[in-house]
């Protein structure tokens, strides 16, 4: 196998071990676009779920000051979320065996 595919799919799968760094260092030190470019879009998924757990954290707070319709809102979106994160998940795998299959 080649080392570019396998950077490439360690980035995707690193979701599981080193969501941020690998991808970082593996954009810092290769050369090769089609690695960069993966070590990006692994890079920006990984970020995508951690961004949505300060947004639900203000959002509960708010909701437990608030009426119990804001609290039923707010688990309606921690349910969102669960699915959008599971789908990053799911499309992290795919796009690491897509790399290795490349």
């Amino acid at each position: 196998m080649e080392v570019r595919k396998i950077l490439s799919a360690l980035c995707y799968f690193s979701i599981f071990f080193a969501p941020f760094l690998l991808p970082v260092v593996v954009y810092f030190i290769t050369n090769e676009y089609e690695v960069k470019r993966d070590a990006k879009a692994a890079l920006l998924s990984h970020v995508f779920p951690v961004v949505l757990i300060p947004v639900f954290t203000l959002l509960y707070f708010y909701s437990i000051d608030s009426d119990s319709t804001a609290f039923y809102g707010f688990l309606l979106l921690v349910v969102i979320s669960a699915i959008i994160i599971f789908i990053v998940i799911v499309w992290n795998i795919v796009k690491g065996i897509k790399a290795l299959l490349n």
